[in-house]
């Protein structure tokens, strides 16, 4: 594939195969890089007059289409994900702990932070485990409908396994007190299959960001809220207020759109970054969908090649392609030093605890899935 000739096109570079975990930058976010930096050169503090009325809404329209949203003034962005789920926990109610349905595998910008609230006694949780898959959502969906929660939090696209909760308005719909603040962690979901939330937009937030999929690197995340829910985060910067900041009124402002949830000053050259990225995807043709079918293509040919006894179609946590993400797990004890052993071969691939996890992205071809089969024997 074209457009990565800056990463891959130099003597010694790695071959990548944790696409999941860290994408390479297409060689059009260079200047990407570079113009934000003139920009902050020749605007000054006028560069943030420009941010907010070109950059910020051009990542918005990207954003709100790749998610069918209706409105791209719901999207809120910040510099990384743990920011954005502090916020929404300040919102919830206060004097007592708040009550959390999850499961048992969510990614540490929330796994982390709810179990320290929950050694103070400020959380009481509850983790709906996620195997096995093939009854995981009736199970969250039962707990969902008790109806006792102060916060309902699950990932579309599991990081541990690669499953995919496929349709999530029935989860979103199981969840029937609208005081309820339903949040779905869609790291591993954006630009990696397709997703439309346009008829949950007015009920949850969706969190995400250009570290992986979207291949926009660091600094560029990003919360879409709906319009009626956490009108005033506790947990507010002076961004979440820029449309009232002349205002001579004593009350704390808020904007009314998902700028509510921005925090303080940030780096912007994510966002330059990814709305380069966003328009060589369009200019190339390339949609999520038809990223997709490419990655299959790639893992089925690797797939097909290996013959590890560790690492194949029988060890995968989620062999039903339909029910999975754009990365492969594997179990197997070994997981860690197959890393190692990979490594020493200049191929990255990466694990958590048992699970090797090995990705594939639109700069892979049919001869490097043949290699990564090949280094195993």
């Amino acid at each position: 594939m074209s457009g990565f000739g800056k990463t891959f096109g130099h003597a010694g570079a790695p071959l990548h195969c944790a696409a999941h975990s860290h994408h390479p930058w297409p060689d059009v976010s260079y200047e990407a890089q570079l113009e934000a930096w003139r920009d902050a050169a020749r605007l000054l503090d006028r560069k943030w007059d420009y941010i907010f009325a070109d950059i910020i809404p051009r990542a918005q329209a990207h954003v709100a289409r790749q998610l069918a949203l209706p409105d791209p003034t719901s999207i809120a962005f910040g510099p990384n994900t743990h920011a954005f789920v502090l916020r929404i926990l300040s919102c919830l109610p206060q004097g007592r702990p708040v009550r959390v349905l999850t499961t048992t595998s969510e990614f540490m910008s929330f796994a982390r932070q709810i179990a320290r609230l929950e050694e103070e006694g400020l959380a009481n949780v509850t983790r709906v485990a996620t195997e096995p898959f093939a009854t995981f959502k009736e199970r969250f969906a039962a707990e969902a409908a008790q109806g006792a929660f102060d916060l309902v939090f699950f990932s579309q696209v599991f990081f541990d396994s690669g499953y995919v909760v496929r349709d999530l308005a029935a989860l979103v719909g199981a969840v029937r007190d609208r005081a309820t603040y339903v949040v779905i962690d869609g790291y591993h979901g954006f630009m990696a299959v397709p997703t439309e939330l346009g008829s949950i937009a007015d009920r949850v937030f969706y969190l995400a960001g250009g570290y992986k999929y979207a291949m926009a690197g660091e600094g560029v995340c990003f919360l879409h809220c709906p319009t009626a829910v956490g009108l005033r985060p506790r947990d507010t910067g002076w961004y979440a207020g820029f449309s009232a900041l002349e205002s001579q009124d004593s009350a704390v402002q808020y904007a009314r759109d998902g700028s509510r949830f921005m925090g303080a000053t940030f780096d912007a050259t994510g966002l330059y970054r990814f709305n380069a990225v966003q328009d060589w995807l369009s200019e190339q043709g390339l949609t999520v969908e038809s990223m997709l079918r490419q990655v299959r293509h790639i893992e089925e040919t690797f797939l097909s090649a290996t013959r590890s006894p560790d690492v194949n179609s029988t060890s995968l946590v989620v062999p039903n392609q339909l029910e999975r993400g754009r990365f492969l797990a594997f179990r197997t004890p070994k997981a860690g030093a197959i890393v190692q052993q990979l490594a020493t071969k200049n191929i990255i691939v990466d694990h958590r605890a048992d699970r090797l996890r090995i990705g594939f992205g639109i700069y892979h071809n049919e001869s490097d899935a043949l290699r990564l089969a090949e280094a195993f024997s």
